[in-house]
């Protein structure tokens, strides 16, 4: 076997969707980004949100005629898309080695006869996981006018948006220091105070099992040693077979690991969000976007295997009101 991949190999269409994104966006990929996902929604991307009224019921022997009164309070939220494009490339050798050792790994693969599907499959699947990675750093941490500092510039992240919307008002359940707040009370006694002053809208979400914390490593970490020290013999256990979700009050604290690179930004490298899962919305297009292409190709001039990927993504805080916001004020 040759140790470079030279056939191309190029999805658009549906291709596109079936065989790269929709894989990407769903399942478990999507359940490991921790927020809401729309995926090839018509751009622009508008999500609507509807506010029930609170009392809808009315005597049924009052007056004949039509009680309903007004009619259900109607948001809607257009979700700012920019158009990206992710490149990677490696030296053939290199590309080779690591396709083949993604085929190898499999228990099912027949060594004396790996076909052409064999190699696309592994070469497909490394440049997903690439541009995963590079979607959930973006997500959080994008700054398209760079004006923190962040390095990702595609489009603007949300920590970015929660930052200018807590400094606003906009997001009035907040607070921006959250360091010195660390210094004078438990992270169990934190959590509390965030749980108690959370909006009334949201806490009327909380038996849907959407709402949870978002957190950053630190805060992870002083929560699990809070755990470790208030609870004896439960600690123990948990000690030698670890904790697979953390959790306050059945509230899913949910670790949002952005290093190093946010601590060479200028946001809070701390941080507490507390909302509704779905109130946090990621949107990717390959359906109207122009040009929505992934390829895959080997370069002889530099004898370099090249990946491309051009696509729409944008990220929103729907209604900030459902949002609890504890950071350092930047």
């Amino acid at each position: 076997m040759s140790n470079i991949i030279v056939n191309p190999k190029t999805y658009s269409g549906r291709e596109l969707e079936t065989i790269f994104f929709r894989p990407l966006l769903t399942g478990p990929s999507a359940e490991s980004l921790g927020i809401r996902i729309l995926y090839n929604m018509p751009m622009p991307t508008v999500v609507q949100i509807w506010d029930n009224k609170q009392n809808v019921l009315t005597p049924f022997d009052q007056a004949s005629g039509w009680s309903g009164g007004t009619k259900s309070t109607h948001y809607q939220k257009t979700i700012p898309m920019s158009r990206v494009k992710a490149e990677n490339s490696f030296a053939a050798s290199d590309y080779f080695s690591t396709v083949f050792e993604m085929i190898t790994n499999r228990a099912d693969v027949n060594m004396e006869d790996l076909s052409g599907t064999e190699l696309e499959a592994a070469e497909t699947e490394l440049f997903r996981r690439a541009i995963a990675e590079s979607i959930r750093m973006n997500m959080w941490l994008g700054d398209k006018d760079n004006t923190l500092n962040t390095s990702f510039n595609s489009f603007d992240g949300l920590l970015k948006i929660i930052n200018t919307r807590v400094k606003s008002g906009e997001i009035a359940t907040s607070s921006t220091n959250l360091s010195t707040m660390l210094n004078e009370m438990e992270i169990g006694e934190l959590f509390s105070e965030v749980v108690s002053k959370a909006n009334p809208r949201l806490k009327g979400l909380y038996a849907e099992g959407q709402v949870a914390f978002f957190v950053s490593p630190r805060i992870y970490a002083l929560y699990q040693s809070y755990l470790d020290s208030a609870y004896g013999s439960a600690s123990y256990q948990d000690c030698q077979t670890g904790r697979a979700q953390l959790a306050y009050h059945g509230f899913p604290v949910i670790e949002i690991n952005l290093e190093p690179y946010i601590g060479e930004s200028e946001l809070s490298e701390d941080f507490i969000i507390f909302t509704d899962r779905r109130n946090l919305a990621l949107a990717v297009n390959t359906a109207d976007s122009p040009g929505s292409e992934i390829r895959m190709w080997y370069n002889p001039d530099e004898m370099e295997n090249r990946q491309r990927a051009v696509f729409a993504i944008g990220c929103e805080v729907l209604d900030e009101e459902l949002v609890s916001a504890y950071i350092d004020a930047q």
